[in-house]
């Protein structure tokens, strides 16, 4: 087995071994959030050695995802969405990138709803000074991008609903743009029905102006982006681990590709098929929730 990885704009090959590991970021104008990322993808290198993952983004920093894929040429990976909920980017803008590339690629499912966010939500808003037996008056906003799609929302407040049962709170979430409640609205409703101590829970991976923005209203505690918390890492790991997983045998394409892509998308992932001579090899898989 030959693994050559070369990060940035140059020229990054892996030949046999384990499908790579392509974490696909927004992007963002604020500098803190690609060194947010990069560090991020440090601790998943920590956790699973030889492993190639690398970086693309889908705008606004480079590398851009288009850039990441044509450096792999044919070879094999896996792309992770470091997003947080389905819609657009998840849906279309991700798989056609893929589509169009020479690589042979799985699109995996975004990063929630899971119980490993909840983690990462919940170790955020202690670090911020959240109690360990919250107070009856209390209460959380999960902030949130926002979305048009109806599945982003729908999403996001299954991990509300996740989030109030880990911490024993109401939890309502709220949203930057595309969508309602704001996070001031989210926090007004939330005190009409009695709750005086209300905190944010940043609901974004890496800082930027929305989560920024969303602070600002703040009456109490407010959490910082997920960013490198070790759930995290874990979590990318976990949705490379599921997807390879439905990386079926060499038989399954030539079963039918309908088949194998229904197959794929109750896995959570979608398929990018073409013919490969050997499976690639499944790495060990992290200890992780199954979900």
């Amino acid at each position: 087995m030959t693994v050559m990885t070369v990060t940035g704009s140059t020229s990054t090959r892996a030949t046999g071994g384990a499908p790579a590991l392509v974490v696909v970021a927004h992007g963002s104008r604020d500098p803190r959030a690609l060194r947010t990322v990069n560090a991020l993808l440090d601790r998943v290198r920590a956790l699973r050695p030889g492993l190639p993952v690398h970086l693309g983004h889908i705008e606004l920093n480079e590398p851009l995802l288009p850039d990441t894929l044509a450096a792999l040429g044919d070879g094999s990976a896996v792309l992770v969405p470091l997003l947080l909920s389905r819609g657009h980017h998840v849906k279309r803008d991700i798989p056609d990138m893929a589509a169009a590339s020479p690589a042979r690629t799985r699109v995996a499912a975004p990063l929630g709803p899971h119980p490993l966010l909840v983690d990462a939500l919940h170790g955020r808003l202690l670090e911020a000074g959240w109690p360990t037996r919250a107070p009856r008056d209390a209460a959380v906003v999960l902030a949130s991008a926002g979305s048009r799609d109806p599945d982003s929302r729908t999403d996001t407040t299954r991990t509300a609903a996740l989030l109030a049962a880990r911490l024993g709170v109401p939890v309502l979430p709220a949203y930057a743009s595309a969508s309602s409640p704001t996070v001031p609205e989210a926090i007004r409703t939330l005190t009409a029905r009695g709750h005086r101590r209300v905190a944010i829970a940043s609901y974004f991976t890496a800082p930027g102006r929305f989560a920024t923005e969303s602070t600002t209203a703040a009456r109490w505690i407010t959490s910082r982006p997920l960013g490198t918390h070790p759930a995290m890492a874990r979590l990318l790991l976990h949705r490379y681990d599921r997807t390879l997983s439905a990386w079926d045998d060499d038989s399954a394409p030539r079963r039918g590709a309908g088949l194998y892509r229904l197959r794929l998308r109750r896995a959570g992932a979608t398929s990018h098929i073409r013919p490969a001579a050997t499976r690639p090899q499944n790495p060990a898989h992290a200890s992780v929730p199954t979900a």
